[in-house]
C-alpha cells in the first residue's frame, strides 16, 4: 500500500524513532486526546448536570406564568360580548374614576383617544386594566412619555379600540 509523501514521512519518522521516544510520544497523543476528551464529552456534560436545577426552577416559574396569563386570556375571553354604548360609557367611567382630571376623551367611531397629563404610572395601568376588563377596549397604539418636571407622571395620548358590535 502506498502512502502519500507527508504521511509516508511521518512513518518513516515514527520507524526511525527509538522505543523511549515512541512512549513519549504515545504519552503525549493520550494526554491531547484525554484533554480532547474532556473538552468535548465530560465537561459540557458536567456543566449541565450543574446547572439543570437552576435552570429548572427558571422554567418552571415561566410556566407558572404562562399558565396565569393563559387562565386571565380565558377569564377575558369567556366575558360576554358588550354592545359599543356600554363599552364607551364604561370606558368613559374608567377615565373619569381612574384619570380624573388629568385624561381627556376623543370619540371617532370606535376610535377612543384619550390624552393624557400628569397622569401616575400606578393610576395609568390600572387604568388600562380596567378598560380591557370592564370595556372590553383594547389599546391600539400609545405614545408616552414622562414629565419633565415630576419623572412618577405620564404625559400623551393613548388610543383604546372599542368592540365592534
Amino acid at each position: 500500500m502506498k502512502l502519500p509523501n507527508s504521511l509516508q514521512a511521518l512513518y518513516d519518522l515514527g520507524t526511525r524513532l527509538a522505543p523511549r521516544e515512541k512512549t513519549g510520544l504515545a504519552l503525549a497523543a493520550g494526554l491531547v486526546g484525554l484533554a480532547l476528551l474532556w473538552w468535548v464529552l465530560i465537561s459540557p456534560a458536567l456543566h449541565t448536570w450543574q446547572h439543570a436545577p437552576t435552570q429548572r426552577a427558571q422554567l418552571d416559574a415561566q410556566l407558572q406564568h404562562m399558565h396565569s396569563l393563559q387562565a386571565q386570556a380565558m377569564a377575558l375571553k369567556a366575558q360576554p360580548k358588550i354592545a359599543r354604548d356600554d363599552a364607551l360609557r364604561a370606558l368613559l367611567t374608567a377615565v373619569k374614576q381612574g384619570l380624573g382630571t388629568g385624561a381627556q376623551v376623543s370619540v371617532s367611531g370606535e376610535r377612543v383617544s384619550v390624552t393624557l397629563k400628569g397622569v401616575s404610572g400606578q393610576a395609568l395601568a390600572q387604568w388600562l386594566a380596567q378598560s380591557r376588563i370592564n370595556a372590553h377596549a383594547l389599546p391600539t397604539e400609545a405614545h408616552l412619555s414622562r414629565d419633565s418636571s415630576d419623572q412618577a407622571t405620564w404625559n400623551g395620548q393613548v388610543v383604546m379600540l372599542l368592540p365592534a358590535r
